[in-house]
């Protein structure tokens, strides 16, 4: 057993257990819930909606290299740079180069989970450069020297009174602030970094590949200051956010906004084709669009799991995964996690350390049921399994036992021919570390239900 699967299992335990996480979690989540069901009702056939758009992405995926040359000579014409980073160490190496050239020392950032498959903020630390997250949640997360929670909502374990704590050790306001309160400090707070920020760091909903532009959608305007103030923009995004044109944007707002917090559409909606023209006041001098592959080609590879890569983070399958709701976002020790994490972040960390995580669901199939993508994630789950399974990642004895198993199954008389009472035993014997020290190891009847059966239609 590696030592992150043994971590996992243990701080699963203590989170599982742990009433007032739970509490919070469920509390927020089932928020969550209640705006969705209603704005389903925006839709006249959101069955169809999600054919489409699944349809769209799977068209975009199959045919991710014309897509994303048609993506960079469109918005190279605009006058932007698109910069290719094969994985990582790439990617902050250009990052750094930008900043570094333009003797940058203050940099603004949008929520982007990119940013955070790549540990910007930690890179910028370590160059002795100001960073700061603008979104208010990340901002809350940065200031408690924490990661995000969930792919939408960064602080979703924190309840006010920590986040009122917080700002009380950090900038001294009062112990019992209320949420306004310290949403006004943080407004005010953040408007003095825009101004000041060289550079502007956004993440990318969506790449319009046939008009080559940058479409963004938040809720709180920060990502438009953060590309409205500094001189030089940076987005960073995965190469899998591609969708074809322009107009299939009516179709992907309205399911992102939906399927996320239950609005009719997102507040901010920005479409970005490049920095500042001669016939505009204001925006980035220069703008880079750095397109982050880190193994999505990898992934790309299998004909069933690819099927991930249409993700649009709505984050709606981690809301109805009642693994996420008892476990927690940290627990995954991966920038993604929830049902889309246990798919992808096996292919992208290694799938030999982190292939626990695609055991880590109860293949109830809610996941599946909710995404606005229509991604079979259960099923996928199941191909990532057996991927680790063929490849002799899971231990000796769980393929062992598993194969013991298979051979009783196959044969009835080994079920039939022992007594009760000696498989009450073995049960026991075999069965009580898997069954849990909180469970009671059931106990099987005297008579099978065959041998009752026989004795009741001789």
């Amino acid at each position: 057993m590696n030592h992150i699967y043994q971590k996992f299992l243990e701080e699963s335990e203590k989170k599982s257990f742990d009433a007032e996480h739970r509490k919070r979690l469920n509390h927020n989540i089932g928020r969550y819930d209640e705006q969705v069901e209603k704005g389903k009702l925006q839709f006249q056939n959101l069955e169809l909606a999600k054919r489409r758009a699944a349809n769209l992405k799977h068209k975009v995926i199959n045919n991710l290299d014309k897509y994303l040359v048609e993506f960079e000579n469109n918005f190279s014409k605009h006058g932007g740079k698109v910069i290719w980073a094969p994985n990582e160490r790439d990617a902050q190496r250009e990052i750094m180069h930008i900043i570094k050239k333009a003797k940058a020392r203050v940099i603004v950032k949008q929520k982007t989970m990119v940013s955070e498959e790549l540990e910007l903020n930690e890179l910028f630390e370590k160059n002795k450069r100001e960073v700061f997250e603008t979104d208010l949640g990340e901002y809350i997360v940065q200031l408690a020297g924490e990661k995000p929670y969930h792919i939408l909502t960064p602080a979703m374990h924190k309840s006010k009174e920590d986040v009122a704590k917080l700002f009380n050790e950090k900038f001294n306001l009062p112990a019992d602030s209320q949420p306004a309160q310290i949403t006004q400090f943080v407004r005010e707070k953040l408007r003095g970094e825009f101004i000041r920020a060289d550079v502007g760091i956004t993440g990318g909903n969506f790449l319009i590949a046939d008009v080559g532009a940058v479409a963004l959608t938040e809720n709180e305007g920060n990502g438009l200051l953060c590309m409205a103030f500094p001189k030089i923009h940076i987005v960073v995004v995965g190469i899998e956010k591609l969708i074809p044109s322009l107009k299939d944007l009516d179709l992907f707002l309205p399911l992102l906004a939906q399927h996320g917090t239950g609005q009719r559409i997102t507040v901010y909606n920005n479409i970005v084709f490049g920095p500042q023209t001669e016939f505009e006041p204001d925006g980035p001098e220069e703008m880079y669009v750095i397109l982050l592959d880190n193994r999505r080609t990898e992934l790309l590879k299998f004909r069933e799991q690819r099927r991930a890569l249409s993700c649009i983070r709505c984050g709606a399958c981690l809301n109805g995964c009642p693994v996420y709701k008892s476990i927690g976002g940290y627990t995954y020790k991966a920038t993604y996690s929830g049902p889309v994490g246990s798919v992808i972040s096996p292919h992208y960390l290694g799938m030999k350390e982190y292939n626990h995580l695609s055991f880590a669901s109860s293949l109830c199939g809610k996941c599946t049921e909710v995404c606005p993508i229509k991604i079979p994630l259960h099923e996928l789950l199941l191909h990532n399994r057996h991927e680790a399974v063929s490849k002799k990642f899971i231990s000796f004895k769980w393929r062992t036992i598993i194969s013991i198993w298979k051979m009783v199954m196959l044969h009835r008389w080994m079920i039939d021919k022992p007594k009760s009472g000696l498989k009450n035993k073995m049960i026991k014997r075999f069965g009580r570390k898997m069954w849990g020290p909180r469970r009671t190891i059931p106990k099987l009847a005297p008579k099978s239900f065959k041998e009752r059966w026989k004795e009741t239609h001789q």
